[in-house]
C-alpha cells in the first residue's frame, strides 16, 4: 500500500501495474525498495532452493517467539507498526502506537473496503509466508533469533481482511492465492523476496505456481528491505 501512518516506515514506492497486476501495500520497514524488473524478479525465483515440504513436527507459534515484538526497537509493537502502516485515517489512543480505528481501502486479499475498529476487528495482520510453511522449508533450522526476525519483518507483514486471510492457513502459492486477481502479482512478488530474503525452499509445485502468476506481469518488481535477519539478543523463542 503507498499509505504511510508513521511507525517504522519512512518510505513508500508504487509497484508497477501491469497485465492486470495491481498495485499493493509497501511490505518493508524502510520501504519497501523495488529493484530491478522482471528479469530480477524471475532471477530471484530461478535461484530459489526446491526440496519437498517437511513434516510440521516440531513447529509452534512460539518457536517465533511472542507475537508482534517489537523487534525494530521503535516503542510500537509490530502489529500497530503494520495498522499504522497500511490503514487509512487511523486513530490512536494513549499516544500515537495504539491504533483503535482505521480503514482498509481496499483491503488486498480481496478488493473489500474494512473497517478497522481495535477489540472487534475485521483486520488480521498476515505473514505473507505463513510462519509454518516457513517451519516446513527450512525455519525448523534456525537460531531463534532468525525465526523472530521473520516473524516480525514488515516485508513479510500485511493488513487484511480476517475472514479471508483465516482461509489461507499455511499455505504456499500452489494452495493458496487472494481471490483479489489484480494482487496476484504483488502477493507472490512478496513471497519471493522473503524466501530470497531468508533462504526458505521452495516445493516444485509452488515454484511453478510462483512462475505461472509471474508470467502475467514480466515489468513486476522483486520487493526488498524490511528489518535485518537477526532480531535483538533481548528476544527469546521456545
Amino acid at each position: 500500500m503507498t499509505r504511510l501512518r508513521g511507525g517504522a516506515v519512512t518510505a513508500v514506492v508504487v509497484l508497477v501495474a501491469v497485465a492486470g497486476c495491481r498495485s499493493g501495500q509497501g511490505k518493508g520497514a524502510s520501504g519497501p525498495q523495488q529493484t530491478g524488473g522482471g528479469g530480477t524478479l524471475m532471477a530471484a525465483v530461478d535461484s530459489l532452493t526446491v526440496k519437498g515440504r517437511a513434516p510440521k513436527t516440531g513447529y509452534s507459534r512460539a518457536r517465533f517467539g511472542a507475537a508482534w515484538a517489537d523487534t525494530d526497537s521503535n516503542s510500537c509493537d509490530t502489529r500497530d507498526d503494520i495498522l499504522k502502516r497500511d490503514l487509512k485515517a487511523v486513530r490512536f489512543t494513549g499516544g500515537t502506537c495504539k491504533v483503535t480505528y482505521g480503514l482498509l481501502e481496499p483491503d488486498p486479499y480481496s478488493g473489500k473496503d474494512i473497517t478497522y475498529r481495535r477489540g472487534s476487528s475485521q483486520v488480521d495482520i498476515d505473514h505473507v509466508v505463513p510462519l509454518s510453511d516457513a517451519w516446513q522449508k527450512g525455519a525448523e533450522y534456525w537460531d531463534a533469533s532468525k525465526r523472530i526476525a521473520l516473524a516480525n519483518d514488515p516485508l513479510n507483514l500485511i493488513a487484511v481482511d480476517a475472514s479471508t486471510n483465516r482461509g489461507k492457513g499455511d499455505g504456499d502459492a500452489a494452495t493458496w492465492l487472494p481471490p483479489n486477481t489484480g494482487y496476484r502479482c504483488t502477493y507472490v512478488a512478496a513471497q519471493v523476496a522473503v524466501k530470497k530474503k531468508y533462504g526458505l525452499w521452495v516445493t516444485a509445485a509452488e515454484k511453478a505456481a510462483m512462475k505461472k502468476v509471474l508470467a502475467g506481469c514480466p515489468d513486476q518488481k522483486l520487493p526488498t528491505g524490511g528489518n535485518p535477519t537477526k532480531a535483538p539478543e533481548r528476544f527469546r523463542a521456545r
